[in-house]
């Protein structure tokens, strides 16, 4: 498995916008795929769930992802993230 922790960089944190691209692309990758933060963790192919999260600007998450192709799919997914989900930041 593998995992990285990551801050929310877009001023609408992961919205409803936000979560569809995250969980759109997590859907591309057969790993299964987590996000949590704190102790709330959501189905990272799961808008609704991830929405669940209430990731707001600032907010550190960690994404979890354990599959054969994890370690391509943590870097995508990864990388949407730090570039604020192809908002403005």
């Amino acid at each position: 498995m593998k995992q990285e922790k990551i801050i929310i960089p877009n001023k609408l944190g992961m919205h409803a916008r936000s979560a569809a691209s995250f969980a759109k692309m997590a859907a591309s990758f057969r790993s299964k795929i987590e996000v949590a933060k704190d102790h709330v963790k959501a189905d990272g192919k799961s808008i609704m769930e991830l929405l669940t999260i209430s990731a707001a600007m600032g907010t550190e998450i960690t994404i979890s992802v354990s599959g054969e192709d994890e370690e391509v799919a943590l870097s995508a997914l990864s990388k949407l993230v730090k570039e604020g989900f192809g908002e403005m930041l």
